[in-house]
């Protein structure tokens, strides 16, 4: 991925925040503030996305509900389309219709991203699911 420069000045303040959570992350202030940069111009471009902090990593998130991929993934295991799909969805995941629909717009932008979170997360699950057979073979001696 090709990248430019940006030169910033920024108040003493907002350098002292970037400071203390770039020691407090483990991550440069560069890259501190890339991330933020671009996780602002995303929630800014698709309002009720927030970023949260995981063992995992930061990932995207609904304001008031789960994960984006959470949302895709239970979108993708049903069957039917259009307003039903939204509407099964919302169910499921327990969350408001237009909160599936501010999911589906991030996904449509950031396709690989969440595609690669739920990859992530089943391949976890099948790791779990393959632990808790063995703990069950052991037990069941």
């Amino acid at each position: 991925m090709a990248s430019r420069h940006l030169s910033v000045r920024l108040a003493d303040e907002t350098f002292e925040r970037l400071n203390t959570e770039s020691e407090r992350s483990g991550l440069s202030r560069s890259q501190l503030a890339k991330t933020l940069l671009d996780e602002g111009l995303r929630m800014e471009r698709h309002p009720g996305v927030v970023f949260r902090r995981g063992p995992a990593g930061r990932r995207p998130a609904l304001s008031s509900g789960p994960d984006i991929w959470e949302v895709i993934q239970i979108l993708n295991h049903l069957e039917s389309s259009g307003d039903e799909l939204v509407r099964q969805t919302a169910d499921l995941a327990e969350i408001r219709e237009d909160e599936v629909r501010t999911a589906l717009q991030y996904y449509g932008e950031f396709p690989d991203e969440i595609n690669e979170w739920i990859e992530r997360a089943e391949l976890q699950e099948a790791e779990m699911e393959e632990a808790l057979q063995r703990q069950q073979r052991i037990l069941s001696r």
